[in-house]
C-alpha cells in the first residue's frame, strides 16, 4: 500500500492527500459498479482522497464502497479518508445550497464531508442535474449569499473545508469581497498545456489550495482532448525516464505543490498512477515544459449563452483562452 503525503490547507487547517481519485464518468451515471469496484481497488492501493459531485451521479456508488471498505476492514475508520462533493449549479441559489448537501451526505451515507465545493461560477434553473445544461436555464450567481450558505455548512459542521471549482482570479477576488470564511481550495483544469500560472499565484497569495483536474486531458470525456498524450515533448520526458506520459504530467503537477485528482478505472492505471513519489523531473525537463504552448481543453462553452450571464469564453475565464 502506497503512503500518499498530504497538505495543511491554509484557509481550514484541515489536512488534503496530495494525490487523489476521482470518480466522474461521462456518460454520468453509466456504471455504478464499475465505480463501485474501482474506488475499492483504488482504497486497498493506498488513496484516501476521494472526489465526486451530485452532477456525476458517483456518490451513491462512493458511499457504498465506503461502507463495504468499514465493513470489510480496508479502513479502520471514516477519518481515514478525504471526502469532496460539489453543489451542482442547480442547487447554486442561497436556499438550496443546504438541502443539496444534505443530499450528497445522504447518498454517501456520511455525516460530513471533508470538502464542499461551489462546482462552476454560474447558477441554474432549479431542478436538473444534467451535463450539458439548458442554456436557457442559466442564470447569474449571487456570489454573496451562495457563499454564506456555505459558510453555513461549515459552521454547521457539515463540511469540515468549502471551496470553488472553475473560478477565475476574478471570480475568487468577487467571493473574497464579502466572505467571512475563505474558500480553502479551488480546484481547476490544469495539466503541462494549461499551467495556470497567474491563478496559481493569485491563490497562493490569498492562502487558498489549488486542486487539479484533468492532469492528463480528460481523453474520453465530453470535453477531453489527445493534445496530452500526443504532446511529443512529453514523450520525450517520458521515455527518458522510463515512465508514462501520465505519470509525467502527475508528477510535473505534484511537484507545482497542488494536489492532484486522477481518474483511471483499469486497475494497472489505477496503480501506475501512484508511482510518482520516489522519482523527480530534472531543472531541465520541468524547464522544458514551462515553455509549452498553452491551450485548454474544457472551454465551458456549456455555460455561455447570449442570454446567459457569460455570453462569451473570456467573460467565463477572465482571459483569453483561445
Amino acid at each position: 500500500m502506497s503512503k500518499i503525503p498530504s497538505i495543511q490547507l491554509a484557509n481550514s487547517g484541515r489536512t488534503i492527500p496530495l494525490l487523489g481519485f476521482g470518480t466522474a464518468e461521462y456518460p454520468f451515471g453509466a456504471s455504478t459498479t464499475t465505480v463501485k469496484e474501482s474506488i475499492l481497488h483504488a482504497i486497498k492501493l493506498g488513496y484516501r482522497h476521494f472526489d465526486t459531485a451530485a452532477v456525476y451521479q458517483s456518490e451513491q456508488p462512493l458511499g457504498e464502497a465506503i461502507e463495504e471498505a468499514l465493513s470489510t476492514g480496508l479502513i479502520k475508520s471514516r477519518d481515514e479518508l478525504f471526502i469532496t462533493s460539489k453543489l451542482w449549479v442547480c442547487d447554486a441559489h442561497s436556499t438550496y445550497v443546504l438541502p443539496a448537501l444534505q443530499r450528497t451526505l445522504k447518498n454517501l451515507k456520511l455525516e460530513h464531508l471533508d470538502l464542499y465545493l461551489i462546482h462552476w461560477p454560474v447558477s441554474l434553473k432549479p431542478g436538473e442535474y444534467e451535463l450539458p445544461v439548458k442554456k436557457k436555464d442559466l442564470l447569474p450567481m449571487d456570489f454573496k449569499s451562495v457563499w454564506e450558505a456555505m459558510e453555513a455548512c461549515q459552521k454547521l459542521g457539515l463540511a469540515k473545508s468549502i471551496g470553488v471549482s472553475n473560478f477565475s482570479w476574478k471570480k475568487l477576488q468577487a467571493l473574497l469581497d464579502s466572505a467571512t470564511i475563505p474558500p480553502a481550495v479551488n480546484q481547476v483544469e490544469m495539466n503541462p498545456l494549461w499551467q495556470q500560472q497567474e491563478l496559481r499565484a493569485f491563490c497562493e497569495e490569498k492562502g487558498i489550495h489549488v486542486t487539479v483536474y484533468s492532469p492528463l486531458g480528460a481523453k474520453g470525456t465530453l470535453w477531453g482532448t489527445n493534445w496530452i498524450m500526443d504532446c511529443e515533448e512529453l514523450k520525450q520526458i517520458a521515455h527518458a525516464k522510463g515512465k508514462s506520459i501520465a505519470q509525467v504530467c502527475i508528477r510535473w503537477a505534484f511537484e507545482q505543490g497542488v494536489s492532484v485528482l486522477v481518474k483511471s478505472f483499469n486497475k494497472e492505471r489505477i496503480k501506475e498512477n501512484l508511482d510518482i513519489f520516489d522519482w523527480e523531473l530534472s531543472q531541465e525537463e520541468v524547464k522544458k515544459i514551462k515553455q509549452l504552448p498553452q491551450k485548454k481543453g474544457f472551454r465551458g462553452d456549456e455555460f455561455i449563452s447570449n442570454e446567459g450571464p457569460y455570453k462569451s469564453r473570456e467573460e467565463l475565464w477572465d482571459e483569453d483562452i483561445e
